[in-house]
Protein backbone atom coordinates (compact mmCIF):
# COMPACT_ATOMS: atom_id res chain seq x y z
CA UNK A 1 0.00 0.00 0.00
CA UNK A 2 2.86 2.33 0.73
CA UNK A 3 4.88 1.22 -2.31
CA UNK A 4 3.01 3.64 -4.56
CA UNK A 5 4.00 6.53 -2.33
CA UNK A 6 7.58 5.33 -2.39
CA UNK A 7 7.67 5.22 -6.18
CA UNK A 8 6.43 8.79 -6.47
CA UNK A 9 9.42 10.23 -4.65
CA UNK A 10 12.46 11.05 -6.76
CA UNK A 11 15.65 9.53 -5.49
CA UNK A 12 13.84 7.81 -2.66
CA UNK A 13 15.89 4.68 -2.32
CA UNK A 14 17.90 2.88 0.30
CA UNK A 15 20.68 2.42 -2.28
CA UNK A 16 21.45 6.09 -2.79
CA UNK A 17 24.47 7.83 -1.25
CA UNK A 18 23.77 8.78 2.38
CA UNK A 19 23.63 12.51 3.14
CA UNK A 20 26.65 13.74 5.06
CA UNK A 21 25.29 16.77 6.85
CA UNK A 22 21.71 17.34 5.84
CA UNK A 23 19.04 15.94 8.10
CA UNK A 24 16.45 13.60 6.63
CA UNK A 25 12.84 14.69 6.20
CA UNK A 26 10.53 14.74 9.19
CA UNK A 27 7.09 13.19 8.65
CA UNK A 28 4.33 14.52 10.87
CA UNK A 29 1.62 12.10 11.96
CA UNK A 30 -1.68 13.98 12.11
CA UNK A 31 -3.73 12.90 15.14
CA UNK A 32 -7.28 11.75 14.31
CA UNK A 33 -10.52 12.94 15.85
CA UNK A 34 -11.16 10.15 18.32
CA UNK A 35 -14.16 9.33 20.48
CA UNK A 36 -14.42 6.14 22.53
CA UNK A 37 -17.88 4.55 22.56
CA UNK A 38 -17.57 1.70 25.07
CA UNK A 39 -19.68 3.00 27.97
CA UNK A 40 -22.38 0.40 27.29
CA UNK A 41 -19.82 -2.39 27.81
CA UNK A 42 -18.73 -1.17 31.22
CA UNK A 43 -19.74 -3.43 34.10
CA UNK A 44 -20.17 -1.37 37.26
CA UNK A 45 -21.54 -3.26 40.24
CA UNK A 46 -20.72 -6.94 39.69
CA UNK A 47 -23.47 -9.22 40.93
CA UNK A 48 -23.76 -12.82 39.75
CA UNK A 49 -26.76 -13.66 41.92
CA UNK A 50 -29.26 -12.90 39.13
CA UNK A 51 -30.71 -15.41 36.72
CA UNK A 52 -29.65 -15.34 33.09
CA UNK A 53 -33.28 -15.39 31.92
CA UNK A 54 -33.40 -11.62 32.39
CA UNK A 55 -30.97 -10.92 29.56
CA UNK A 56 -33.09 -13.01 27.17
CA UNK A 57 -36.22 -11.14 28.27
CA UNK A 58 -34.51 -7.76 27.80
CA UNK A 59 -33.24 -8.85 24.37
CA UNK A 60 -36.70 -9.92 23.21
CA UNK A 61 -38.44 -6.81 24.56
CA UNK A 62 -36.04 -4.51 22.75
CA UNK A 63 -35.98 -6.46 19.50
CA UNK A 64 -39.74 -7.17 19.19
CA UNK A 65 -40.77 -3.68 17.92
CA UNK A 66 -37.96 -3.73 15.35
CA UNK A 67 -38.91 -7.17 14.06
CA UNK A 68 -42.62 -6.36 14.04
CA UNK A 69 -41.98 -3.40 11.75
CA UNK A 70 -39.69 -5.56 9.61
CA UNK A 71 -42.39 -8.24 9.34
CA UNK A 72 -45.04 -5.73 8.25
CA UNK A 73 -42.67 -4.33 5.64
CA UNK A 74 -41.90 -7.82 4.26
CA UNK A 75 -45.27 -9.59 4.50
CA UNK A 76 -47.63 -6.63 4.31
CA UNK A 77 -49.16 -4.25 6.86
CA UNK A 78 -52.12 -6.61 7.44
CA UNK A 79 -50.01 -9.53 8.65
CA UNK A 80 -51.21 -10.95 11.97
CA UNK A 81 -48.51 -10.76 14.65
CA UNK A 82 -49.33 -13.20 17.43
CA UNK A 83 -47.83 -14.35 20.66
CA UNK A 84 -47.49 -18.06 21.26
CA UNK A 85 -50.31 -18.09 23.80
CA UNK A 86 -52.69 -16.65 21.16
CA UNK A 87 -51.89 -19.15 18.40
CA UNK A 88 -54.78 -20.85 16.59
CA UNK A 89 -54.26 -24.04 14.62
CA UNK A 90 -54.10 -23.40 10.88
CA UNK A 91 -54.00 -19.59 11.12
CA UNK A 92 -51.40 -17.86 8.94
CA UNK A 93 -49.58 -15.45 11.24
CA UNK A 94 -46.23 -14.04 12.31
CA UNK A 95 -44.45 -14.72 15.60
CA UNK A 96 -41.50 -12.83 17.05
CA UNK A 97 -39.39 -14.86 19.44
CA UNK A 98 -36.00 -16.17 20.50
CA UNK A 99 -34.54 -19.27 18.90
CA UNK A 100 -33.36 -22.18 21.01
CA UNK A 101 -31.45 -25.05 19.43
CA UNK A 102 -31.71 -28.38 21.24
CA UNK A 103 -28.43 -30.19 20.57
CA UNK A 104 -27.44 -33.63 21.80
CA UNK A 105 -23.73 -32.93 21.46
CA UNK A 106 -23.75 -29.62 23.31
CA UNK A 107 -21.25 -29.76 26.21
CA UNK A 108 -22.67 -29.71 29.71
CA UNK A 109 -21.18 -29.58 33.17
CA UNK A 110 -22.53 -33.07 33.90
CA UNK A 111 -20.52 -34.50 31.03
CA UNK A 112 -17.42 -32.58 32.10
CA UNK A 113 -17.42 -34.16 35.57
CA UNK A 114 -18.12 -37.64 34.22
CA UNK A 115 -14.50 -38.57 34.87
CA UNK A 116 -15.22 -38.46 38.60
CA UNK A 117 -17.75 -41.26 38.14
CA UNK A 118 -15.46 -43.36 35.93
CA UNK A 119 -17.58 -42.69 32.86
CA UNK A 120 -16.28 -42.31 29.33
CA UNK A 121 -15.40 -38.60 28.78
CA UNK A 122 -16.82 -36.77 25.79
CA UNK A 123 -14.41 -36.50 22.84
CA UNK A 124 -13.21 -33.09 21.73
CA UNK A 125 -15.17 -31.73 18.77
CA UNK A 126 -14.95 -28.76 16.44
CA UNK A 127 -18.67 -28.91 15.55
CA UNK A 128 -21.60 -29.84 17.75
CA UNK A 129 -24.37 -30.02 15.12
CA UNK A 130 -26.14 -33.25 14.13
CA UNK A 131 -29.20 -34.27 12.11
CA UNK A 132 -31.09 -34.85 15.34
CA UNK A 133 -30.96 -31.18 16.41
CA UNK A 134 -34.29 -29.39 16.91
CA UNK A 135 -35.24 -25.73 16.59
CA UNK A 136 -37.56 -24.17 19.13
CA UNK A 137 -39.01 -20.65 19.20
CA UNK A 138 -39.91 -19.19 22.58
CA UNK A 139 -41.28 -15.94 23.97
CA UNK A 140 -42.05 -14.81 27.51
CA UNK A 141 -44.57 -17.57 28.21
CA UNK A 142 -44.34 -20.53 25.86
CA UNK A 143 -42.25 -22.34 23.26
CA UNK A 144 -43.02 -24.26 20.08
CA UNK A 145 -41.06 -26.59 17.79
CA UNK A 146 -40.23 -25.32 14.32
CA UNK A 147 -40.12 -27.09 10.96
CA UNK A 148 -40.28 -26.03 7.35
CA UNK A 149 -38.30 -23.46 5.39
CA UNK A 150 -35.67 -22.50 7.93
CA UNK A 151 -32.04 -23.61 7.95
CA UNK A 152 -31.76 -25.47 11.24
CA UNK A 153 -27.98 -25.98 11.04
CA UNK A 154 -27.25 -22.32 10.32
CA UNK A 155 -29.34 -20.98 13.20
CA UNK A 156 -27.93 -20.54 16.69
CA UNK A 157 -29.48 -20.21 20.12
CA UNK A 158 -30.30 -16.67 21.23
CA UNK A 159 -31.17 -15.22 17.82
CA UNK A 160 -34.33 -13.09 17.85
CA UNK A 161 -36.22 -13.51 14.56
CA UNK A 162 -39.72 -13.17 13.09
CA UNK A 163 -41.25 -16.26 11.46
CA UNK A 164 -44.28 -16.53 9.18
CA UNK A 165 -46.41 -19.66 8.83
CA UNK A 166 -49.04 -21.67 10.67
CA UNK A 167 -49.34 -24.14 13.51
CA UNK A 168 -50.29 -27.65 12.38
CA UNK A 169 -52.34 -30.25 14.19
CA UNK A 170 -49.23 -31.98 15.53
CA UNK A 171 -48.37 -28.92 17.61
CA UNK A 172 -45.42 -27.85 15.46
CA UNK A 173 -45.14 -24.54 13.63
CA UNK A 174 -44.48 -24.86 9.91
CA UNK A 175 -42.29 -21.97 8.82
CA UNK A 176 -42.95 -20.57 5.34
CA UNK A 177 -40.60 -17.61 5.65
CA UNK A 178 -38.61 -15.71 8.27
CA UNK A 179 -36.74 -12.41 8.63
CA UNK A 180 -34.14 -10.84 10.88
CA UNK A 181 -33.85 -7.31 12.19
CA UNK A 182 -31.34 -6.24 9.53
CA UNK A 183 -28.86 -3.40 9.72
CA UNK A 184 -29.65 -0.46 12.03
CA UNK A 185 -29.48 3.15 10.90
CA UNK A 186 -26.06 4.58 10.11
CA UNK A 187 -24.50 8.01 10.52
CA UNK A 188 -23.09 9.21 7.17
CA UNK A 189 -19.34 8.90 6.87
CA UNK A 190 -17.52 12.25 6.35
CA UNK A 191 -15.46 12.83 3.22
CA UNK A 192 -11.74 12.93 4.04
CA UNK A 193 -9.35 14.93 1.85
CA UNK A 194 -6.40 12.55 2.25
CA UNK A 195 -5.66 8.92 3.01
CA UNK A 196 -5.59 7.96 6.67
CA UNK A 197 -5.14 4.42 7.93
CA UNK A 198 -5.98 2.42 11.03
CA UNK A 199 -3.86 -0.68 11.59
CA UNK A 200 -5.64 -3.73 13.03
CA UNK A 201 -3.69 -6.60 14.54
CA UNK A 202 -4.67 -9.45 16.86
CA UNK A 203 -3.24 -12.60 18.36
CA UNK A 204 0.27 -11.32 19.04
CA UNK A 205 0.82 -14.43 21.19
CA UNK A 206 3.58 -13.09 23.41
CA UNK A 207 5.13 -15.64 25.72
CA UNK A 208 5.30 -18.43 23.17
CA UNK A 209 8.50 -20.14 22.02
CA UNK A 210 8.18 -19.12 18.36
CA UNK A 211 11.09 -16.85 17.41
CA UNK A 212 9.71 -16.08 13.95
CA UNK A 213 6.60 -14.61 15.56
CA UNK A 214 8.73 -12.17 17.58
CA UNK A 215 10.70 -11.18 14.48
CA UNK A 216 7.52 -10.45 12.55
CA UNK A 217 6.13 -8.46 15.47
CA UNK A 218 9.26 -6.33 15.66
CA UNK A 219 9.05 -5.70 11.92
CA UNK A 220 5.45 -4.58 12.41
CA UNK A 221 6.48 -2.16 15.17
CA UNK A 222 9.35 -0.79 13.08
CA UNK A 223 7.05 -0.29 10.09
CA UNK A 224 4.44 1.61 12.11
CA UNK A 225 7.01 3.81 13.88
CA UNK A 226 8.75 4.69 10.59
CA UNK A 227 12.02 2.90 11.24
CA UNK A 228 11.62 0.54 8.30
CA UNK A 229 12.01 1.25 4.60
CA UNK A 230 12.98 4.30 2.58
CA UNK A 231 11.48 7.80 2.72
CA UNK A 232 8.45 6.71 0.73
CA UNK A 233 7.66 3.93 3.17
CA UNK A 234 8.27 6.24 6.13
CA UNK A 235 5.95 8.86 4.64
CA UNK A 236 3.32 6.18 4.19
CA UNK A 237 3.76 5.00 7.77
CA UNK A 238 3.01 8.56 8.92
CA UNK A 239 -0.50 8.17 7.48
CA UNK A 240 -1.28 5.44 10.06
CA UNK A 241 -3.25 7.51 12.54
CA UNK A 242 -4.06 4.76 15.04
CA UNK A 243 -3.22 1.15 15.96
CA UNK A 244 -5.79 -1.27 17.34
CA UNK A 245 -4.67 -4.53 18.99
CA UNK A 246 -7.67 -6.88 19.08
CA UNK A 247 -7.06 -9.37 21.87
CA UNK A 248 -4.97 -12.47 22.62
CA UNK A 249 -1.90 -10.37 23.27
CA UNK A 250 -0.50 -13.30 25.26
CA UNK A 251 -0.02 -16.85 24.06
CA UNK A 252 -2.20 -19.74 25.17
CA UNK A 253 0.95 -21.39 26.51
CA UNK A 254 1.06 -18.80 29.32
CA UNK A 255 -2.15 -20.27 30.78
CA UNK A 256 -1.13 -22.78 33.46
CA UNK A 257 -4.40 -24.46 34.36
CA UNK A 258 -2.71 -26.91 36.74
CA UNK A 259 -1.27 -24.18 38.98
CA UNK A 260 -4.47 -23.82 41.00
CA UNK A 261 -4.63 -27.55 41.77
CA UNK A 262 -0.97 -28.05 42.71
CA UNK A 263 0.11 -28.00 46.35
CA UNK A 264 1.40 -24.65 47.57
CA UNK A 265 4.86 -25.96 48.35
CA UNK A 266 5.31 -26.90 44.67
CA UNK A 267 4.43 -23.42 43.39
CA UNK A 268 6.07 -21.34 46.11
CA UNK A 269 9.11 -20.31 44.08
CA UNK A 270 7.50 -20.27 40.63
CA UNK A 271 5.95 -17.30 38.88
CA UNK A 272 3.06 -17.18 36.46
CA UNK A 273 3.88 -17.52 32.79
CA UNK A 274 2.06 -14.27 32.12
CA UNK A 275 4.59 -12.16 34.07
CA UNK A 276 7.36 -12.22 31.46
CA UNK A 277 4.83 -12.00 28.64
CA UNK A 278 3.24 -8.86 30.10
CA UNK A 279 6.68 -7.31 30.59
CA UNK A 280 7.46 -8.03 26.95
CA UNK A 281 4.11 -6.55 25.90
CA UNK A 282 4.82 -3.40 27.90
CA UNK A 283 8.17 -2.94 26.15
CA UNK A 284 6.56 -3.46 22.75
CA UNK A 285 3.78 -0.99 23.54
CA UNK A 286 6.37 1.53 24.69
CA UNK A 287 7.83 1.60 21.18
CA UNK A 288 4.40 2.08 19.64
CA UNK A 289 2.82 4.65 21.95
CA UNK A 290 5.86 6.91 21.65
CA UNK A 291 4.91 7.35 17.99
CA UNK A 292 1.20 6.59 17.47
CA UNK A 293 -2.00 6.26 19.55
CA UNK A 294 -2.73 2.63 20.43
CA UNK A 295 -5.95 0.94 21.57
CA UNK A 296 -5.43 -2.35 23.45
CA UNK A 297 -8.32 -4.84 23.71
CA UNK A 298 -8.22 -7.92 25.95
CA UNK A 299 -8.81 -11.42 24.59
CA UNK A 300 -9.40 -14.98 25.68
CA UNK A 301 -5.86 -15.56 27.00
CA UNK A 302 -5.25 -12.12 28.51
CA UNK A 303 -5.29 -11.34 32.26
CA UNK A 304 -8.79 -9.94 32.66
CA UNK A 305 -12.28 -11.31 33.36
CA UNK A 306 -13.36 -14.29 31.26
CA UNK A 307 -17.00 -13.34 30.65
CA UNK A 308 -18.07 -10.82 28.04
CA UNK A 309 -17.86 -7.89 28.05
CA UNK A 310 -14.21 -8.15 29.03
CA UNK A 311 -13.08 -5.10 30.95
CA UNK A 312 -9.92 -3.14 30.01
CA UNK A 313 -6.55 -4.42 31.18
CA UNK A 314 -5.28 -2.65 34.29
CA UNK A 315 -2.74 0.13 33.76
CA UNK A 316 -0.56 -1.13 36.59
CA UNK A 317 0.55 -3.99 34.34
CA UNK A 318 2.18 -1.50 31.96
CA UNK A 319 4.49 0.74 34.04
CA UNK A 320 6.48 1.89 30.98
CA UNK A 321 3.85 2.49 28.31
CA UNK A 322 1.07 3.72 30.63
CA UNK A 323 3.03 6.94 31.19
CA UNK A 324 2.05 7.98 27.65
CA UNK A 325 -1.42 9.46 27.04
CA UNK A 326 -1.48 7.73 23.65
CA UNK A 327 -2.08 4.33 25.31
CA UNK A 328 -5.80 3.57 25.51
CA UNK A 329 -6.85 0.40 27.34
CA UNK A 330 -10.33 -0.50 26.10
CA UNK A 331 -12.95 -3.20 26.56
CA UNK A 332 -13.94 -6.18 24.44
CA UNK A 333 -16.28 -5.55 22.58
CA UNK A 334 -14.82 -2.29 21.33
CA UNK A 335 -16.48 0.75 19.82
CA UNK A 336 -14.98 4.07 18.76
CA UNK A 337 -15.31 6.82 16.19
CA UNK A 338 -12.08 7.67 14.38
CA UNK A 339 -12.24 10.69 12.05
CA UNK A 340 -15.98 10.17 11.73
CA UNK A 341 -15.65 6.45 10.90
CA UNK A 342 -17.46 4.22 13.40
CA UNK A 343 -15.50 1.10 14.42
CA UNK A 344 -17.08 -1.85 16.19
CA UNK A 345 -15.58 -5.25 16.85
CA UNK A 346 -14.55 -8.03 19.19
CA UNK A 347 -11.52 -10.20 19.85
CA UNK A 348 -13.25 -13.12 18.14
CA UNK A 349 -14.83 -15.17 20.94
CA UNK A 350 -18.35 -14.56 19.64
CA UNK A 351 -17.49 -15.64 16.08
CA UNK A 352 -15.58 -18.76 17.19
CA UNK A 353 -18.48 -19.83 19.41
CA UNK A 354 -21.06 -19.44 16.63
CA UNK A 355 -18.84 -21.48 14.34
CA UNK A 356 -18.94 -24.42 16.78
CA UNK A 357 -22.73 -24.50 17.00
CA UNK A 358 -23.70 -23.82 13.37
CA UNK A 359 -22.86 -25.02 9.88
CA UNK A 360 -21.15 -21.74 9.01
CA UNK A 361 -17.39 -22.09 8.51
CA UNK A 362 -16.23 -18.68 7.29
CA UNK A 363 -15.60 -16.04 9.96
CA UNK A 364 -16.61 -13.43 7.39
CA UNK A 365 -19.97 -15.14 6.86
CA UNK A 366 -20.58 -15.26 10.61
CA UNK A 367 -19.76 -11.56 10.91
CA UNK A 368 -22.33 -10.78 8.23
CA UNK A 369 -24.88 -13.01 9.94
CA UNK A 370 -24.50 -11.25 13.32
CA UNK A 371 -24.79 -7.91 11.57
CA UNK A 372 -28.09 -9.04 10.03
CA UNK A 373 -29.29 -10.31 13.42
CA UNK A 374 -28.35 -6.90 14.85
CA UNK A 375 -26.60 -8.63 17.73
CA UNK A 376 -22.90 -9.06 18.54
CA UNK A 377 -23.11 -12.31 20.49
CA UNK A 378 -26.43 -14.16 20.16
CA UNK A 379 -25.01 -17.35 21.74
CA UNK A 380 -24.26 -15.49 25.00
CA UNK A 381 -25.02 -16.51 27.70
CA UNK A 382 -25.97 -20.03 26.52
CA UNK A 383 -22.59 -21.26 25.26
CA UNK A 384 -20.52 -18.07 25.56
CA UNK A 385 -19.59 -16.60 28.93
CA UNK A 386 -21.49 -13.37 29.60
CA UNK A 387 -22.30 -11.11 32.53
CA UNK A 388 -25.95 -11.53 33.70
CA UNK A 389 -27.31 -8.15 32.64
CA UNK A 390 -30.70 -7.34 34.13
CA UNK A 391 -32.30 -4.31 32.46
CA UNK A 392 -30.61 -4.28 29.04
CA UNK A 393 -28.63 -6.31 26.54
CA UNK A 394 -25.56 -4.24 25.60
CA UNK A 395 -24.71 -6.50 22.65
CA UNK A 396 -27.67 -5.29 20.57
CA UNK A 397 -26.47 -3.04 17.73
CA UNK A 398 -28.21 0.31 18.11
CA UNK A 399 -26.13 2.07 15.46
CA UNK A 400 -24.66 0.60 12.31
CA UNK A 401 -20.84 0.77 12.24
CA UNK A 402 -18.76 1.63 9.21
CA UNK A 403 -16.09 -0.95 10.07
CA UNK A 404 -17.14 -4.20 11.76
CA UNK A 405 -14.25 -6.51 12.65
CA UNK A 406 -13.43 -9.71 14.49
CA UNK A 407 -9.98 -10.66 15.75
CA UNK A 408 -7.97 -13.89 15.94
CA UNK A 409 -9.32 -15.32 12.70
CA UNK A 410 -7.44 -18.12 10.89
CA UNK A 411 -7.05 -15.96 7.77
CA UNK A 412 -7.56 -12.40 6.57
CA UNK A 413 -10.85 -11.51 4.93
CA UNK A 414 -12.75 -8.35 4.06
CA UNK A 415 -16.08 -7.62 2.45
CA UNK A 416 -18.10 -4.48 1.79
CA UNK A 417 -21.81 -4.99 2.46
CA UNK A 418 -24.67 -2.59 1.76
CA UNK A 419 -27.91 -2.23 3.72
CA UNK A 420 -31.42 -1.60 2.48
CA UNK A 421 -31.31 2.02 3.66
CA UNK A 422 -27.96 2.87 2.08
CA UNK A 423 -25.74 1.61 4.92
CA UNK A 424 -22.22 0.70 3.93
CA UNK A 425 -20.21 -1.57 6.24
CA UNK A 426 -16.70 -2.97 5.84
CA UNK A 427 -16.42 -6.44 7.38
CA UNK A 428 -12.89 -7.43 8.40
CA UNK A 429 -11.59 -10.68 9.89
CA UNK A 430 -8.25 -9.80 11.49
CA UNK A 431 -5.91 -12.83 11.28
CA UNK A 432 -4.04 -14.29 14.21
CA UNK A 433 -0.64 -12.59 13.95
CA UNK A 434 1.41 -15.26 15.71
CA UNK A 435 0.49 -17.85 13.06
CA UNK A 436 -0.04 -15.72 9.94
CA UNK A 437 2.37 -12.79 10.48
CA UNK A 438 -0.33 -10.58 8.97
CA UNK A 439 -2.02 -7.35 10.06
CA UNK A 440 -4.64 -5.18 8.31
CA UNK A 441 -4.69 -1.58 7.13
CA UNK A 442 -8.08 0.14 6.86
CA UNK A 443 -8.25 3.27 4.71
CA UNK A 444 -10.59 5.74 6.43
CA UNK A 445 -11.11 7.73 3.22
CA UNK A 446 -12.08 4.89 0.87
CA UNK A 447 -13.16 2.27 3.42
CA UNK A 448 -10.90 -0.33 1.84
CA UNK A 449 -8.84 -2.88 3.72
CA UNK A 450 -5.58 -4.52 2.73
CA UNK A 451 -3.43 -7.11 4.54
CA UNK A 452 0.19 -6.39 5.45
CA UNK A 453 2.29 -9.56 5.75
CA UNK A 454 5.65 -9.88 7.47
CA UNK A 455 7.40 -13.07 6.34
CA UNK A 456 10.27 -14.19 8.55
CA UNK A 457 12.96 -16.79 7.93
CA UNK A 458 11.94 -19.85 6.01
CA UNK A 459 12.20 -23.21 7.73
CA UNK A 460 13.37 -24.97 4.54
CA UNK A 461 16.75 -23.39 3.83
CA UNK A 462 18.31 -20.94 6.23
CA UNK A 463 20.93 -19.73 3.75
CA UNK A 464 18.40 -18.87 1.05
CA UNK A 465 15.71 -17.58 3.35
CA UNK A 466 14.24 -14.16 2.75
CA UNK A 467 12.61 -11.54 4.91
CA UNK A 468 9.83 -9.72 3.08
CA UNK A 469 7.15 -7.20 3.85
CA UNK A 470 4.30 -7.34 1.38
CA UNK A 471 1.11 -5.31 1.19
Amino acid sequence: MFSDLSAQRDGSSLLRRPASEEQGPVFERSPPDYSLCTARYSVGERSFSRQYAHIYAARLMEMRPLLSDKAKHKWGPDVRIRKLCDLETGEQCCIVGTLFKRMDLQPSILKEISEEHNLLPQPARTKYITEADELVLEDELQRIKLEGKIDRDKCVTGSVIAIYGAEKNDGKFTVEDFCTAGLPSQTPRPALSSDKFVLLASGLGLGSSRADSMLGLQLLVDMVTGQLGDEGEQGGAATISRVLLAGNLLSQSTQDKDASTKPKYLTKKTQAGTVDAIRLLDEMLLQLVASVPVDVMPGQYDPTNYTLPQQPLHRCMFPLSSAYPTLQLVSNPYGATIDGVRFLGTSGQNVCDIRKYSSMESHLEILEETLGLRHLAPTAPDTLGCYPFYHRDPFILEECPHVYFSGNAPAFGSKLVAGSDGQEVLLVTVPDFSSTQTACLVNLRTLQCEPVSFSAFSADEDEESEMNISH
